[in-house]
């Protein structure tokens, strides 16, 4: 019944344009010949895929395997979920709180590019849409949100005015004033942290190539002069790595063994640039707390 209620809707008020998720196509395709068979004009229509879960299985309400806009915007700036609504709709998109750092991060990657680009590569940038065709001011950020959530997993803080003492070292000029996205950031990450991050932070000791090679980058960090670029310390890693019983095919290996024996998770940012964020000497500390036994005590 609701599907010829659904096609006298669309007779009575001249609808021209109605959207229906891919689960209702069916549905749309009979109310539009009913409107048809009584003389008038089937809208226009876009059918969208459906949210799925971490599993691939259908968000529904009844089972509560969803995450509300609400959740979103408690973890991540309301711009990113502008940017995640707007990628691909006509196919299934994950919808759990894991993708959330990564769409924060891609949203900042294509604002920061706009300003950059020709009018004509403009268009094929979501931010141009997001933003009306010009993106505000202080809309983007020095630091990916994914470093961020890293530097409060070390620093083991929840005060922003710490943070910011870090984040100085890595961006001199940035400041809560001058840098309005990257202020708000931090306190996504504060809060992202807190509810996702720690409860799950998992630690483990290294084995004997993985102590070996550890060492060999905390010493190679401690010695190295100040003021740095990310991709400096970047190469002290590889290096540290590659003189240390991991081949080039093995270096994937190496940087997890990083993230899980100093930070308690599977994988994060370049770590050039998390050192380069929390500092040479603190990564190195960092790093001997660890192959102390420290951490995964």
């Amino acid at each position: 019944q609701w599907r010829a209620d659904w096609a006298l809707r669309w007779y009575a008020l001249d609808v021209d344009y109605e959207m229906a998720g891919t689960d209702l196509r069916s549905s749309a395709d009979v109310a539009g010949n009913i409107v048809q068979i009584l003389g008038g004009r089937k809208p226009a229509g876009f059918h969208y895929e459906l949210f799925l879960d971490e599993h691939n299985q259908k968000i529904s309400k009844s089972k509560g395997n969803g995450l509300t806009m609400e959740d979103w915007l408690t973890y991540a700036p309301h711009e990113s979920l502008a940017y995640y609504m707007y990628l691909r709709p006509t196919s299934g998109k994950k919808l759990y709180f894991d993708i959330i750092p990564k769409a924060v991060d891609e949203y900042l990657t294509h604002v920061a590019n706009l300003p950059e680009q020709e009018p004509k590569k403009q268009i094929d940038n979501p931010a141009w849409y997001i933003h009306g065709g010009k993106a505000p001011e202080g809309q983007s950020s020095p630091i990916s949100f994914a470093l961020l959530l890293n530097l409060v997993n070390a620093a083991n803080t929840d005060d922003a005015q710490t943070l910011w003492g870090f984040i100085q070292q890595y961006a001199p000029d940035a400041t809560p004033e001058n840098a309005p996205m990257l202020d708000r950031l931090v306190g996504y990450a504060i809060r992202y942290y807190q509810d996702f991050i720690l409860p799950n932070k998992a630690y483990r000791a290294p084995d004997a190539r993985e102590a070996k090679a550890l060492a060999a980058l905390a010493d190679k960090l401690s010695n190295l002069s100040d003021g740095l670029e990310a991709e400096d310390y970047m190469t002290e890693v590889f290096s540290a790595g590659k003189e240390n019983g991991y081949e080039k095919d093995e270096l994937r290996d190496w940087f997890k063994a990083i993230y899980e024996i100093c930070l308690g998770q599977s994988e994060g940012p370049r770590f050039g640039s998390f050192v380069k964020l929390y500092g040479r000497e603190q990564t190195a500390s960092l790093i001997n707390e660890a192959l102390e036994g420290k951490l995964a005590a």
